[in-house]
């Protein structure tokens, strides 16, 4: 194993450097909006921006690549994204941030597209599983690093952020001394929103109101740990046992849903959803272990949701079909993180951090219902005429580069050759 990883050791170090600032910053940024005053409805503005943001680079990114190379481009986007974290500390403005935040999304779509098109290149069939999963670990090993470098500093001073677009610079040197040939051109995102919604109404809706959670969550959340007490390891603490449960549970989960109408797993889901939202409201918690235990708990319904509806979606589809059903789901999804920030920003505005709990549970319940509703309209198909669940990154945005690297991909890449 140790040999076939060598070939992409640089790109996975990159990946790991470029995900350890990625983490910093997505719990820095909400964390020092709150402290300059910020109601949770201007933050929420910059998660919108961001994944606007980041849903058009994984359009655009692929024309640019196409007209200058993958290695021109990647250098670019990691310099604005150094550029990004350094305007972040020197203006210190909502609406700045919000276009400092936007531009930061766009860079990491594709940063993420160009390192991924590079390890496709590398795999093979026989290869690509383990590739992915190891891809993943880093993603993963990655973020967790970057959110603990914040107890470290002070996020009212500018050192975090200058050493947080240190760390994306130095994500550019090891693919830049790469000796590794340029890939194939960029996946292009293909469109077909009416066709999905007539062969999985489920999958395509539970997409949208994934995103409107995983929004809220990933541009909110900070600012929920500091509005209820939590200190910066506190507030890194209660992100990471989240992680760690959506990690832990993302694979019971799914395979669960192998056996049984996914549709009733994604209820269950919801329910579960609902449920720890008002546990958290009717609660309030402020000692630290029952936040963290309920955010663990949280967090087992909070990343696998996502990827059920992706294989709910695929059971109607041929297996080739994959890599264009993933990425209308993708947009879709994104669609719900520029959403969610909005609702959560102004309930909480309203209700104080209950209102972000709130957002959760309206949204849950909307989740659960309409499976629900969709499970009595159409049978569901035999579990041996199904492809089996497939773990999707949850710690991270997709792009449409991830999905021709992960493992359903093989179809759809013996068909390109």
């Amino acid at each position: 194993m140790f040999l076939q990883l060598l070939p992409i050791t640089a790109l996975l170090t990159s990946t790991f450097l470029m995900l350890t600032a990625g983490g910093l910053a997505g719990i820095l940024l909400p964390l020092r909006a709150g402290m300059e005053g910020w109601s949770p409805t201007t933050i929420g503005w910059l998660g919108t921006g961001y994944a606007l943001a980041f849903t058009g680079g994984c359009i655009v990114v692929p024309r640019l690549v196409r007209r200058v190379g993958h290695v021109r481009v990647f250098a670019v986007l990691l310099t604005l994204l150094s550029m990004s974290m350094l305007l972040h500390g020197l203006i210190v403005d909502p609406w700045a941030w919000t276009v400092f935040r936007a531009l930061a999304g766009f860079s990491l779509a594709g940063s993420y597209m160009v390192i991924e098109s590079w390890l496709n290149e590398r795999v093979t069939n026989s290869t690509r599983g383990m590739v992915f999963s190891i891809y993943m670990i880093v993603s993963m090993i990655g973020l967790l690093a970057g959110q603990y470098i914040l107890p470290f500093g002070n996020p009212m001073t500018q050192a975090l952020f200058m050493i947080g677009a240190l760390i994306y610079a130095a994500a550019l040197i090891p693919t830049g001394l790469s000796n590794a040939q340029s890939p194939r051109p960029l996946t292009q995102v293909s469109l077909d929103l009416p066709g999905l919604f007539r062969k999985s109404p489920a999958a395509l809706v539970g997409s949208l109101l994934a995103g409107i959670i995983a929004g809220a969550w990933n541009f909110l959340s900070a600012v929920y740990g500091r509005d209820i007490g939590l200190s910066t390891f506190g507030i890194a603490t209660m992100i990471a046992t989240s992680m760690i449960g959506g990690a832990i549970f993302q694979y019971p989960i799914g395979r669960m849903s192998d056996f049984i109408d996914r549709r009733y797993v994604m209820v269950v889901a919801g329910i579960g959803g609902v449920a720890i939202s008002l546990t958290m409201i009717l609660l309030q918690p402020t000692t630290p272990w029952v936040i963290y235990t309920l955010m663990f708990a949280f967090g087992t319904v909070l990343f696998p949701i996502y990827s059920l509806n992706v294989a709910h979606a695929n059971d109607f589809a041929e297996p080739s079909e994959f890599v264009k059903v993933s990425s209308g789901l993708l947009i879709v999804y994104g669609v719900g993180s520029m959403i969610g920030p909005q609702i959560a920003g102004r309930l909480m505005d309203l209700n104080g951090p209950s209102g972000f709990f709130v957002t959760m549970a309206i949204t849950y319940a909307a989740y659960g219902s309409y499976a629900f509703w969709r499970s009595l309209r159409r049978a569901a198909q035999a579990p041996s005429t199904r492809p089996d669940f497939a773990i999707r990154p949850h710690d991270r945005p997709q792009t449409p580069e991830t999905l021709q690297l992960h493992p359903l991909s093989e179809a759809a890449q013996g068909e390109q050759q």
